[in-house]
């Protein structure tokens, strides 16, 4: 991997790492366009340390921190199984946040946790990765295209009173 970057499973004693750091990720992508209020509502409902700890327990979802020396610069969280969000089947594996800091964007790093994902994918034997992003998210959606992830279907994401649109998007290993 490029950029020097260490891919490590997020410890239920991290927690408040997990935490801070999806807080801060999530406000910096989407604080910009969306009400303060419903910023606000999404955060207390799915970032507290009630859901993340029952997510981080869920032994079919896994977190992960991006680390470049010792600094977390980033994570995600892939689901399997009946983990997944949508039923999109056991041969499939979602890749349900994936977040870097900004200051550490475009700099090859989101590619290089996808090139992760899809390893792990096939490592055990899933045929394909999908995942959800806000239809507003324009460079987000040009980068999973470039990455060879096509529009497959939509789903409802609610940020707070807001029901969001986004377009669910999968790549086929096999």
């Amino acid at each position: 991997m490029s950029n020097s970057i260490r891919i490590c499973i997020v410890q239920k004693n991290e927690i408040d790492q997990l935490i801070k750091l999806s807080i801060e990720t999530f406000c910096e992508t989407f604080s910009g366009v969306n009400t303060e209020e419903n910023m606000h509502k999404y955060i207390q409902s799915s970032l507290n340390s009630n859901k993340i700890l029952s997510e981080i327990s869920n032994p079919n979802s896994i977190f992960y921190f991006a680390k470049i020396k010792d600094e977390i610069v980033g994570y995600f969280k892939i689901n399997l199984l009946d983990a997944q969000t949508e039923n999109m089947g056991n041969d499939s594996i979602e890749l349900e946040r994936i977040y870097i800091l900004k200051e550490f964007q475009r700099k090859g790093i989101g590619q290089d946790l996808i090139q992760f994902i899809i390893d792990y994918a096939s490592s055990i034997s899933k045929n394909e990765i999908w995942l959800g992003v806000w239809s507003e998210n324009y460079s987000a959606i040009e980068f999973y295209k470039k990455l060879g992830f096509i529009e497959c279907g939509k789903h409802i994401f609610r940020l707070g009173d807001d029901e969001q649109i986004d377009h669910i998007m999968k790549l086929k290993l096999t």
